[in-house]
C-alpha cells in the first residue's frame, strides 16, 4: 500500500507496495535529462529517453504514483473528455483527426509495452459506450457520434450498454481498453533503472536556473542537466500555463457487486458532469469503478457530498452492493481542449512541459512521452504543432475559459495588483496573454478584447 495525496487512498494504491529506488544521484554527474514528475507521464517519457541513449534522472516529490496517476480511474480510450465537434470547432477537421490517432496511437504504446516487459497490469481490451436518456442529449451524441467517425473512430450505434441504466441512443466504439495503472508505472520504474536512470523520491523541485547547463535546486542538493520535462500539473513559478490551465477534482469508488452482474465495457453517460463506469480485476476480485461529479477546485466546500451523490447514483442501477474504497484526484482541464506539450514558453529552449491533460491523463501521458522523446532526440514528430504549448492566440475555448474564471482572476488582479503598477501593458494586445514583469518578477497576464486584465 502507498501514500495518497488525498486521506483516501484509490483501489490501486492500496493493492500495490511502494517502490524502493535501487541507485543514488551524484551531485557531479550532468544528466542529459532530468524528469520532474514520478507520474506515469515522467516513468513512460524517462524510460523512452533512456532506451533512446539519454542518461536520465527521475525526482518525485512524494513516492511514485502519489498523486493523479494513483488516483485515476485508468479509462484508456479515444473517446475523449474532448468531444471531437469541439476540437474541430476550436482547431480544425485535421486537427480531430491527428487527437483520434495520436489517442489510438497511445492504446497502442501502452500494449507494447506490456508485451515488451511483461507486465502483468490486468490489461484487457474493452469497447467503449457513450449513451443518452432524452432528446436534447440524443442530438448532441448525434454530433459527437458524427464527429467521431469523420475522426476515424470505429464506431456503431447499439441496442444495449454495458450498465442497467435506462436510455434512449447510445453507441459502441471499439479498441479501447483498461489496466492497473500503479502496477504498469512500477514495472516501467524498475525497466527505467535496469537501462540505466535514476529514481529518487520524496525530493521536491525548488527552483531551476537556466544555465548552461540548467541547475536544478530540490530539497536534497543541487542537480546539473541540459535539459528538464515538468511532468507534473503545472510548472513552479510564474508562467503562461496558470492562464491556461483551471484545477479540477474528479471523484471515485469502487465496489463489489453481490451478484456478480459487472459491466465488462467502459461505460460513460451524457451529463456534465458526467458519469463513468468501468470493472477491474485485481488479484483474481472483481471491482466495478464509477466515477464522476467533477468540479473546478475550490468551488465546493463540502466535498462528502460529492461522495454521497456518486454513491446515490451508483444505487440508482445497483440495488446491492460493497463499498470498498473511495478517492478523489485532481487534474488541469485547457483552456482550448487539447494538451499542452513540448518547450514551455517563454522559457530555455531546453525547459519542457506536459500537462493540460483534463481527464485523459492515461492517453496523454503517452502521446507527451512520445513527442517529448522525439523533441529531445532532435526528431520531427507528427504532433508537435498541434500540442505545442506557445500556440498563444486565444479561441473561443479560452475566452469562455476565461469567463469561467472571472471570480479568481479578477480578484486576483484587483485586490493584489493595480494595473498602473503593471509594465510592458502597452505592449499587450486585446486578446493576448504573455508573461509581465511587475515589482521585478514574471506574472501571467491576459487582455481581453474589451481590454480587462486577468492573471
Amino acid at each position: 500500500m502507498i501514500a495518497r495525496d488525498t486521506l483516501q487512498k484509490s483501489l490501486w494504491q492500496d493493492s500495490v507496495n511502494p517502490y524502493i529506488s535501487e541507485k543514488t544521484a551524484s551531485v557531479s554527474d550532468l544528466y542529459d535529462v532530468i524528469i520532474v514528475g514520478g507520474g506515469i507521464t515522467g516513468i513512460t517519457t524517462g524510460l523512452m529517453l533512456q532506451e533512446a541513449g539519454k542518461n536520465c534522472l527521475l525526482i518525485e516529490a512524494e513516492n511514485l504514483g502519489y498523486g493523479t496517476t494513483g488516483g485515476t480511474t485508468a479509462h484508456l480510450n479515444t473517446l475523449l473528455d474532448t468531444p471531437y465537434t469541439t476540437i474541430s470547432k476550436n482547431f480544425n477537421k485535421d486537427a480531430a483527426r491527428q487527437v483520434a490517432t495520436a489517442a489510438a496511437d497511445a492504446i497502442r504504446l501502452i500494449k507494447s509495452n506490456i508485451e515488451k516487459y511483461q507486465i502483468n497490469c490486468e490489461y484487457e481490451e474493452a469497447a467503449a459506450y457513450l449513451y443518452s436518456e432524452n432528446e436534447k442529449q440524443d442530438k448532441e451524441l448525434k454530433e459527437t457520434a458524427d464527429a467521431a467517425i469523420e475522426a476515424g473512430l470505429n464506431l456503431t450505434y447499439t441496442s444495449s450498454i454495458p450498465i442497467p441504466a435506462i436510455f434512449t441512443s447510445a453507441i459502441r466504439v471499439e479498441n479501447q481498453a483498461k489496466f492497473h495503472p500503479l502496477k504498469y508505472i512500477m514495472a516501467l520504474a524498475a525497466n527505467f533503472e535496469a537501462a540505466g536512470g535514476i529514481i529518487i523520491q520524496h525530493c521536491r523541485v525548488i527552483g531551476v536556473n537556466e544555465n548552461d547547463p540548467l541547475e536544478i535546486e530540490t530539497s536534497i542538493m543541487t542537480f546539473k542537466a541540459k535539459q528538464i520535462i515538468y511532468a507534473t500539473h503545472i510548472p513552479i513559478g510564474i508562467n503562461l500555463l496558470h492562464l491556461r490551465c483551471a484545477p479540477y477534482r474528479s471523484y471515485a469508488m469502487a465496489v463489489k457487486l453481490p451478484d456478480g452482474n459487472y459491466p465488462a465495457d467502459l461505460t460513460y453517460d451524457m451529463y456534465d458532469p458526467y458519469f463513468y463506469y468501468r470493472t477491474q480485476i485485481i488479484d483474481s476480485e472483481k471491482y466495478l469503478i464509477v466515477g464522476g461529479k467533477d468540479h473546478k477546485t475550490g468551488q465546493e466546500e463540502n466535498t462528502s457530498r460529492n461522495y454521497l451523490q456518486l454513491e446515490a447514483k451508483i444505487k440508482s442501477l445497483y440495488s446491492q452492493f460493497e463499498l470498498t474504497h473511495q478517492w478523489s484526484s485532481q487534474y488541469f482541464e485547457p483552456a482550448d481542449g487539447l494538451p499542452y506539450i513540448g518547450n514551455l514558453p517563454q522559457h530555455n529552449k531546453n525547459v519542457h512541459v506536459a500537462t493540460g491533460f483534463g481527464g485523459n491523463g492515461m492517453i496523454y501521458s503517452h502521446v507527451a512521452a512520445r513527442l517529448l522523446t522525439n523533441v529531445i532526440t532532435g526528431k520531427k514528430g507528427n504532433y508537435d504543432d498541434l500540442f505545442a504549448p506557445n500556440r498563444l492566440k486565444p479561441v473561443a475555448g479560452f475566452k469562455n475559459f476565461i469567463t469561467h474564471n472571472a471570480e479568481v482572476t479578477k480578484e486576483f488582479i484587483g485586490k493584489l495588483f493595480s494595473a498602473t503598477r503593471l509594465n510592458e501593458l502597452s505592449e499587450l494586445a486585446h486578446g493576448e496573454g504573455k508573461l509581465v514583469s511587475f515589482e521585478g518578477k514574471k506574472l501571467g497576464i491576459y487582455k481581453s478584447d474589451t481590454g480587462e486584465l486577468f492573471a
